[in-house]
């Protein structure tokens, strides 16, 4: 059957939902269920998502989302499609921009307001145990918090497990929706709150006009195809690491197996992405977890 209603985890659905300012309700409405209660957000404005660094040989970042509130506290949303080798690193180095953008001219006396980096991540988190939310945040040797004004918040979505019957809590509908919009084909009867009314209206693809449609469709494409990138790199590494350490011999051969099949898993999903055309290089060398010579090389093999 024709889905009903989109993907949010696309990058048109996520945007669409998220990302507009009509429907930025939609929005505050998920955060709060993530926020502490003296960070609730009552408004918030979309900033840039796009940062080029302090000088011109600076990385840029770009962020799925970027917002901040009307009390100032600003907030970094990224959506997290495959599992990323130093996804962390990311998240950290994300934040830094949120900090810096705060730097005021002329006399400043350094105070910053809080930044919270929230993560909504389509792959399992292995070191967050079987945590569906993962908190994280700048603490000392005694376990006590350091600075209170950097946060972590992970979203481990296929750690959510619950069924209709068994949502209790408007963070539930949320994480709910999020894995199983685009396999509905009416409202549920648990969601109640008009702001899933308005969610679900909007959703719906069949009042989108044909762009769009369209647009929707190719970003819908691009999730399936690194979706089977990373399914097939995954295999194709298994397979020759296990081939390698037959080679190698038990204990040798296991380790270095190992090793040269996660580089090989590694380059093919790097060869897919290539294939692929809709990353930057700098991009791919990240999803794959290279070099960029790496990825420069294999670009010009293509």
């Amino acid at each position: 059957m024709p889905a009903t209603y989109i993907n949010p985890l696309t990058d048109f659905g996520f945007k669409k939902l998220f990302g507009e300012e009509p429907n930025k309700e939609l929005l505050i409405s998920f955060l709060n269920t993530l926020l502490p209660d003296h960070h609730q957000i009552a408004d918030l404005q979309y900033t840039k998502n796009e940062y080029q660094g302090v000088s011109p040989v600076d990385r840029r970042a770009i962020f799925d989302l970027n917002c901040m509130s009307t009390s100032g506290e600003r907030f970094i949303i990224e959506l997290q499609k495959v599992k990323q080798r130093y996804f962390k690193d990311r998240s950290l180095y994300y934040a830094t921009f949120a900090i810096q953008e705060q730097a005021k001219q002329g006399e400043w006396d350094y105070k910053l307001s809080t930044v919270y980096t929230i993560g909504i991540l389509d792959f399992l988190m292995e070191d967050a145990a079987q945590k569906v939310l993962y908190y994280a945040q700048l603490k000392d040797q005694d376990n006590q918090p350091f600075f209170d004004k950097l946060h972590f918040i992970y979203v481990v979505l296929p750690r959510f497990t619950k069924t209709l019957e068994q949502l209790d809590s408007l963070q539930d509908k949320w994480l709910y929706t999020f894995r199983h919009l685009a396999e509905l084909t009416d409202v549920p009867d648990q969601f109640t709150e008009d702001v899933f009314r308005r969610l679900f209206a909007i959703a719906e693809l069949a009042h989108f006009d044909p762009q769009d449609r369209q647009r929707y469709e190719e970003s819908l494409k691009y999730l399936r195809d690194l979706k089977n990138s990373e399914v097939t790199a995954r295999e194709e590494g298994r397979q020759e690491g296990i081939q390698i350490g037959r080679e190698k011999g038990r204990e040798e051969g296991r380790e270095e197996g190992r090793e040269e099949g996660a580089y090989a898993k590694a380059e093919s999903i790097a060869r897919q992405l290539l294939q692929l055309g809709a990353l930057s290089d700098e991009e791919i060398a990240q999803v794959a977890g290279l070099p960029l010579a790496v990825i420069q090389q294999l670009a010009m093999l293509k």
